[in-house]
């Protein structure tokens, strides 16, 4: 039980530091305040959300987060089929849970507006698309940003790679693809991500789009799993130089 509970909390924050950036603090004081945090901002958010809770639980559960994350590492070979409907029924529970908070939070001071396209910070493509771009272009973007991020968790995460740094990659990362896709789809890469928020946001359109957010995701997450462990993981007979000073001292 104790990587399920580390799975719904590090979701739980990831949700709720990112969603929740994006919601209060983006455009905090309107069109033009340096207050608000911008694309920028929430970009980092959900970085640092990853990276706290990878430092924080990691340990525990692995830090997944995601349920793409969870199918791209059973692919590549690194996690248990057994463990893979627990992690991901833990991450959707921590994530609606956080879309919650976030609801409550946003309504305390009469202003919530869930008339617009991305409400609660949800996921989208066409009119709830922040640039209007397309499912094309949506699946697409999906797709390939999950497919990245996988290929850099199991990189950072490698045997051979330098310990202890894993998590600041990853959150990295994160921080770029918002970078890159948050006009295009709010930016998923996350399907508990979409799943909390959506289900508050009252509108049926972005209920019935959130297949895409579950769908691309694992799909790139998958990709990415399976391209590192068949190309690039490192062989279990490679073991790090040591140093020779010890064995020549004897």
């Amino acid at each position: 039980m104790k990587k399920y509970v580390a799975e719904f909390f590090g979701t739980f924050w990831l949700v709720l530091g990112g969603c929740g950036s994006a919601v209060l603090a983006a455009n905090f004081g309107g069109e033009g305040n340096p207050l608000g945090l911008g694309f920028l901002g929430v970009s980092l958010a959900f970085g640092l959300t990853v990276l706290t809770m990878a430092y924080a639980v990691g340990h525990i559960s692995g830090g997944h987060f995601n349920p793409a994350v969870s199918f791209g590492l059973f692919a590549g070979k690194r996690f248990s089929g057994s463990d893979l409907l627990p992690y991901v029924v833990a991450q959707v529970l921590g994530a609606i849970a956080a879309g919650a908070v976030i609801l409550i939070i946003a309504s305390g001071n009469g202003a919530l507006d869930l008339s617009g396209p991305t409400p609660l910070a949800t996921n989208g493509y066409g009119t709830h698309s922040p640039g209007g771009y397309g499912l094309l272009s949506a699946l697409v973007t999906e797709i390939v940003m999950t497919f990245m991020f996988l290929l850099i968790i199991m990189g950072a995460t490698d045997r051979l790679a330098p310990a202890g740094f894993g998590p600041v990659a990853i959150g990295l990362a994160l921080t770029l693809i918002h970078l890159i896709s948050i006009p295009v789809t709010n930016t998923s890469v996350n399907p508990a991500r979409s799943t909390g928020v959506a289900l508050f946001c009252g509108n049926g359109e972005i209920i019935a789009q959130l297949w895409l957010f579950w769908v691309a995701p694992i799909i790139g997450g998958i990709l990415g799993g399976w391209v590192y462990a068949t190309f690039f993981e490192t062989a279990q007979d490679v073991r790090p130089l040591e140093p020779i000073e010890p064995a020549m001292k004897q």
